[in-house]
């Protein structure tokens, strides 16, 4: 039974999210506080944790930046914070989603299970042989997960690498935001089409020499994202 963390200090909203949870089958644990949800995600084996931002003593960004540090498992930030930037901070920081308040917990549930499959796929991967890709200078290694850019190793986090590593296996071939929301995500875009942009920024940061004259993923304006061999 995969085993959830909220941490949330809304307790209405927590108690909610775990009752839907539970009803789906998952194991739930809450904190309200920043601390001791910080303390638990680092040393217990949680399977996804659900992070509210706006908490006491720690607040979400904290938490997921020192989570990401440690655990490669999934983070969905929550918060009644509308603006891009609070999403592309957290996005930034490593989380895997954000969604904003008030919410279904209907789609919370839903984007849980998808997440969650995700990552078990990876982790329950049975390849012997390392798969490698290399395009001019760039290394990525499928089975360790691991990128390189010049022989230099650059640091992804899930949803980079699986984007990235989905783009440079289908090469010229041109992919709406749309169609890599839902390849990644495992779900609709539901109006979280700056998730794609804000992982396709950080990737740039990460592989390309000049982020204005990408030689690697280029934007097909009015359509979305080509990999460039």
């Amino acid at each position: 039974m995969n085993r959830i963390l909220i941490i949330e200090d809304e307790e209405t909203i927590a108690f909610l999210e775990r009752d839907y949870l539970e009803l789906s089958g998952f194991e739930v644990e809450i904190e309200n506080g920043g601390e001791k949800g910080l303390e638990r995600s680092l040393t217990e084996p949680f399977d996804l944790i659900i992070l509210d931002l706006m908490l006491p003593e720690v607040d979400g960004f904290e938490i997921c930046r020192q989570v990401r540090e440690k655990k490669n498992i999934p983070i969905i930030m929550v918060s009644a914070k509308k603006d891009d930037i609070d999403k592309i901070r957290g996005l930034g920081l490593g989380a895997d989603d954000y969604m904003t308040k008030p919410f279904s917990p209907s789609e919370l549930v839903a984007r849980v299970k998808a997440h969650l499959a995700r990552y078990e796929r990876l982790v329950n991967s049975t390849q012997q042989d390392n798969e490698i890709i290399e395009i001019r200078g760039l290394r990525i290694d499928k089975t360790a997960r691991r990128v390189w850019v010049d022989g230099q190793e650059k640091p992804f986090t899930t949803k980079e690498f699986d984007l990235l590593t989905f783009l440079a296996q289908n090469p010229n071939h041109v992919f709406t935001k749309d169609d890599l929301f839902r390849e990644i995500w495992d779900m609709e875009s539901i109006g979280d089409i700056a998730t794609v942009t804000v992982h396709i920024k950080k990737i740039r940061e990460k592989i390309e020499k000049q982020t204005s004259k990408p030689q690697y993923i280029e934007t097909i304006w009015g359509v979305g994202y080509r990999f460039k061999i």
